[in-house]
């Protein structure tokens, strides 16, 4: 089946579902939305914490914002890119708050901020500890509600589509790659329909289900970054993986519950198990150090003791205050027996956030004609070396709008084709062990995890390349026999993804930001 729309939006984060509302504003377009489960399973709805934003303006300004951010990105963000999203912050709330998003407030009716690692003042938005939650809620009603927006929940995008699909041999030197729409399988009745597109946008959100740990939903297995990558795309910064701090200890989860940063923010402190605190050791600002730092020092206390996790301590706050602050939180915990007022919380890293992606400029345009990438599947040069906490959503939003100003301008001066050919799978037959492909799929976490993980080396680095490219080669062998299914397709994509962050770490020849190898001792940038 073939389908044609002004727009294609694959994922359903809050940079996809915005960017079709935005889009959709003008009258006779037609916006074809796409996800591979439902619109409510995103890492948009795990996101804790909140939104950054200058909205107190007596103690806070957009320069300390933007300082704040080149140095948590270990002064590798690009200016202008952080320029932008900073003071496009507030219009940007302004418009989440019109479409249903609710963000707490004071007795005064002033937003109630909450402060996280890295950032020198209180200017976190949010709603209690679920703030991702609270704006995917008000996003899908407003999507549900537009009739030019079409909902394709369990849609499996596998490749976009390009000149290589019609012929042409395409290669990363090729100057004028062009997206025409993708190659999408629905996954309830196993067919690969033909979307054809004027405009296709990225917005896949991470790559966490790479790792065998990780806070991302099992779905964050980094396709959109694969299709760009093997569309032949500009895809950077792989190697800056952010590993939170402090999810929930509690073996067999996957994925880990988040315990969100704002409640160090709040006042909780880091203990090993003998129950000392050690935070002193690693960095001045102690728990509310950036999260990298903060990541290493809980994987070096772990090594240190031969320990599997450290400790949370909120015990010594107000109990009433706690629940109130992070009611999901304590509920989750009360859930495993742990009662956050008066038992230490277990907590180690697990991988959270990717800072690279596929590479965008100022208006969210990648290196492929007619294809944008919003969210966490794009690089815009923001977060640099690594992400302040709670810059994530913002950027999303910020972009979309960019990006949705700019496609909007250039829509009427594109054309869709009428020569794609339909999905090609003669020849092929149903995977007969799937076991394979679950066993090659936990292998790629495991690997990832010992070998591309919080710290790393070259010899590290090179046993990931030559396991992956085994598993590279068995994978493409099974595809080209099989018929399209969602796990033969994520297995490609983790793999592919697994070694765009292991090559770039391996030519990445220095300790920066998150990428921190034992080979090259780190040396201080600007005044961080």
């Amino acid at each position: 089946m073939t389908h044609s729309y002004d727009y294609l939006v694959i994922g359903s984060g809050i940079a996809g579902m915005s960017f079709a509302l935005k889009v959709a504003r003008r009258h006779g377009v037609r916006v074809a939305l796409v996800c591979k489960t439902t619109l409510e399973e995103a890492n948009t709805a795990l996101a804790q914490g909140g939104v950054a934003s200058v909205t107190n303006l007596e103690v806070d300004d957009f320069d300390k914002h933007i300082h704040d951010t080149m140095v948590a990105g270990d002064w590798l963000s690009d200016p202008a890119a952080v320029s932008r999203v900073v003071k496009g912050a507030p219009d940007q709330i302004k418009e989440l708050i019109a479409w249903g998003v609710n963000f707490d407030k004071t007795a005064d009716g002033s937003f109630d901020l909450h402060r996280e690692g890295g950032h020198s003042e209180f200017r976190i938005l949010h709603h209690a500890d679920n703030t991702g939650f609270e704006i995917q809620r008000g996003l899908i009603k407003a999507v549900r509600s537009c009739p030019q927006i079409d909902v394709f929940e369990h849609h499996f995008a596998i490749e976009i589509i390009t000149q290589h699909h019609l012929g042409k041999r395409v290669t990363r030197h090729t100057p004028d790659i062009s997206c025409y729409g993708a190659y999408v399988l629905d996954l309830d009745s196993g067919n690969v329909d033909t979307f054809r597109a004027k405009i296709t946008v990225m917005a896949t959100g991470g790559v966490g289900a790479v790792y065998q740990t990780t806070t991302n939903p099992l779905v964050a297995t980094g396709d959109g970054i694969a299709m760009v990558y093997r569309a032949k795309g500009t895809v950077s910064d792989m190697e800056f993986i952010q590993f939170h701090p402090t999810a929930l200890f509690h073996p067999g989860d996957r994925p880990s519950y988040l315990i969100t940063e704002a409640m160090r923010g709040y006042g909780a402190v880091l203990r090993n198990k003998r129950g000392e605190e050690f935070m002193h050791k690693y960095d001045p600002r102690l728990s509310l150090a950036p999260r990298d730092i903060v990541a290493r020092a809980i994987d070096s206390e772990m090594k240190l003791h031969g320990d599997e996790h450290v400790y949370l301590d909120v015990t010594h706050k107000d109990p009433e205050e706690t629940r109130r602050h992070f009611p999901n939180i304590y509920a989750k915990c009360l859930s495993l027996g742990i009662d956050i007022t008066k038992d230490y919380i277990p907590v180690a890293p697990a991988a959270h956030y990717l800072c690279g992606g596929i590479k965008v400029d100022g208006d969210g345009q990648s290196s492929i004609r007619h294809l944008y990438a919003v969210g966490e599947c794009s690089c815009t040069g923001l977060h640099g070396g690594n992400r302040l906490a709670s810059n994530s959503l913002i950027e999303a939003v910020v972009y979309a709008d960019a990006a949705a100003k700019h496609a909007a301008a250039e829509i009427d001066h594109i054309s869709l084709r009428d020569d794609i050919p339909q999905w090609n799978d003669e020849g092929t037959r149903h995977p007969e062990e799937m076991v394979l492909i679950t066993q090659s799929i936990r292998e790629v976490g495991q690997i990832m995890a010992t070998y591309v993980g919080i710290v790393r080396s070259n010899l590290r680095l090179d046993r990931a390349w030559n396991r992956l490219d085994i598993l590279y080669e068995e994978t493409e062998k099974l595809f080209k026999c099989s018929k399209a299914s969602r796990e033969i397709c994520e297995l490609r994509n983790i793999i592919n993804v697994g070694y765009l962050i292991m090559r770039q770490a391996k030519e990445r020849r220095e300790s920066r930001g998150l990428h921190y190898t034992v080979d090259y001792p780190p040396v201080r940038h600007g005044d961080n």
